[in-house]
């Protein structure tokens, strides 16, 4: 929420019409001057970049028509002035943050003085752009129930191809100084909209419901589409211009905001004021709603391995601890079952302690696993067994108090797990040969658990598998967030991914590991999976993958089939598994259950690996 310093209205109100009259001139023939000068317009504050000409500066009597009233959160209403200048790069509407609950209605004819300023939802320090307001306002209401300014419509033909125009080298990247080309570029037309009232027609989901009460859609239906009617995030350079994050301007308890997954279309005319926040961007808030169409989208169901195949999953449970509802236990045992095919070895991610978020020293997770293994069993799935190795308290990060950690559930009827003195948190696993085969020295163990890389992080696990006399390695990671990424619509552009540098080192030390295991036997089966926090064409993959040590299946996938979770209606590659050069032929399967749904279990979607070793 904005914040704003008690000021007194009238001392404001005093100053600026002062300014707009020029008595702080000093001169009686500046005040007669100023007088004379045509009135400040919305389109002179927003000016033609993104930051206001008359930025820290009092205006008067800014006229323009009230489009939308916003009485929760940051509180204000937009105005818009109904005669626009010729000037595509300069915005009509503006936003007037008011702190307490505004007093004029939609329709309502306005004088607003104030001062202008550029607000940055999440702070300078999160990248995002500002937006443009009047703040300390003091508002004059002229008439009531006008017609609204013409919506402006958003949709295929207006947005531009091209994301965002690079961002100036002498101003560290920002594009804040540079004109605005709204024909150019999709971001400069957003912002050269921003605080107007704009309408979308009927468009497909692409983000589904959130917690929030928002929802994504595109407005250019074939942007990239993901096979079940998603947009395909598939390159740095693929934002996909036209997602747009959709609110609604009443208060929930006031009308519920509906409910939709991704392929769902929100049908009809969806209009309001186009807002800019923290989490996401340009945002449609809406004063009108569509209405959402339910379309046919069901949770996949992946086929079950064959006698002669073993079958490897990831499924990052979003930490799961005793404390959760055991709804969400059976949930997510039902989908390993049912959905997964009750695969041979499953890599959990996200497993919490045993009571969760307390921070009290407690990292055991046996009641977390005893709840989750026996869910499954009851669910009709085998009776796993479990490896991991706890962390110590908080360094791994996650949830203060969680201990967040990968664990091995492995289906005994069908694989074995070899035990070889077991590491704990400190202990690194190494490789040794025997008898011409690769071998770990601890299994479980953890992969070079005092690298740097791992500092806050969750350190990898190995373990070693026997299936139908084959050795198979398999390394659960969880990369460390992309937390600190600028958004895809930050103020520096390309945007600042700084969490990177930390994932490329952790991808370079399991790939050196992998590397050991392939020097002491090139025809090892090791399986690297796992929360990878990163694309599939990102720098983190590439260094996974280096000398061909391992290779990222998800890419066997046609490209509309690549994604594992949806962020900001950007279907995306997160999750995955990598095999070495001795799998050879294998079956990839990212099963949908979750990412593309409101009502979700986990945020991620789970991946599964046949192969025949």
């Amino acid at each position: 929420m904005r914040s704003s310093h008690p000021r007194s209205a009238a001392v404001a109100a005093l100053v600026a019409s002062a300014l707009a009259t020029g008595l702080l001139a000093g001169s009686a023939d500046a005040a007669e001057g100023a007088v004379s000068a045509d009135p400040i317009r919305i389109h002179d504050i927003q000016g033609t970049t993104r930051i206001s000409p008359l930025v820290g500066k009092q205006v008067a009597d800014v006229e323009g028509i009230v489009t939308g009233v916003r009485t929760y959160g940051s509180r204000g209403f937009w105005m818009q002035d109904p005669d626009a200048d010729d000037n595509d790069a300069t915005s009509e509407g503006v936003f007037v943050f008011t702190s307490s609950v505004p007093t004029v209605a939609v329709g309502d004819a306005v004088k607003v003085s104030g001062l202008v300023g550029e607000y940055v939802p999440g702070g300078a320090a999160s990248g995002n752009q500002s937006v443009t307001q009047i703040s300390k306002p003091v508002v004059t209401v002229v008439s009531s129930g006008n017609a609204l300014p013409e919506a402006t419509a958003i949709n295929e033909y207006t947005v531009p191809a091209a994301y965002a125009p690079a961002g100036d080298p002498a101003a560290a990247g920002s594009i804040n100084g540079l004109t605005l080309e709204p024909s150019r570029y999709a971001l400069d037309y957003y912002e050269a909209l921003e605080g107007m009232n704009v309408r979308i027609g009927t468009s497909r989901v692409v983000g589904a419901t959130d917690p929030y009460a928002e929802l994504w859609v595109t407005v250019k239906g074939w942007e990239n589409t993901a096979k079940r009617g998603g947009t395909i995030y598939g390159s740095y350079e693929s934002q996909n211009t036209g997602r747009l994050q959709i609110q609604q301007l009443a208060p929930l308890a006031q009308q519920p905001f509906p409910v939709a997954n991704v392929g769902d279309k929100l049908t009809g005319t969806t209009e309001g004021p186009l807002d800019f926040n923290q989490f996401g961007g340009y945002t449609l808030v809406a004063r009108t709603l569509g209405t959402v169409k339910a379309g046919t989208l069901t949770p996949e169901k992946t086929k079950a391995q064959a006698a002669g195949e073993l079958a490897v999953a990831t499924y990052n449970v979003e930490n799961l601890d005793p404390t959760d509802p055991q709804e969400k236990f059976d949930n997510l045992a039902k989908a390993v079952v049912e959905n997964l095919a009750s695969p041979d070895v499953v890599a959990l991610e996200e497993i919490q302690d045993d009571n969760g978020a307390k921070n009290d020293g407690t990292v055991s997770a046996e009641q977390t696993l005893t709840k989750f293994t026996a869910a499954i069993t009851a669910a009709g799935g085998p009776a796993y067994q479990w490896r991991t190795v706890n962390p110590e308290n908080n360094k791994d990060g996650g949830e203060p108090g969680g201990n967040i950690r990968q664990v091995f559930l492995f289906n005994p009827a069908r694989v074995s797990f070899t035990e070889r003195a077991p590491g704990d948190a400190a202990t690194a696993t190494g490789v040794v040969k025997e008898q011409g085969k690769a071998a770990l020295t601890h299994s479980p163990g953890r992969i070079d658990p005092a690298n740097p890389a791992w500092a806050d992080s969750r350190k990898p696990l190995a373990g070693e598998f026997v299936f139908r006399g084959k050795t198979v390695f398999v390394i659960a990671n969880h990369f460390g967030s992309k937390g600190g990424d600028e958004g895809l619509t930050s103020v520096h552009q390309p945007p600042v991914r700084s969490s990177e540098t930390k994932r490329l080192l952790q991808a370079q030390a399991v790939n050196g590991f992998v590397k050991e295991l392939l020097a002491a036997d090139k025809n090892a089966n090791v399986i690297a999976l796992g929360d990878i926090n990163d694309f599939e064409f990102s720098a983190t993959a590439n260094a996974l993958a280096d000398g061909g040590a391992l290779y990222p299946a998800i890419k066997s996938l046609p490209k509309a089939e690549r994604y594992s979770y949806v962020y900001q209606g950007n279907a995306q590659v997160l999750d995955q598994i990598l095999t070495s050069p001795a799998i050879k032929t294998f079956t990839y399967d990212s099963v949908h259950i979750n990412a593309e749904f409101s009502a979700q279990n986990s945020d991620h979607d789970p991946q599964v690996l046949r192969f025949r070793p």
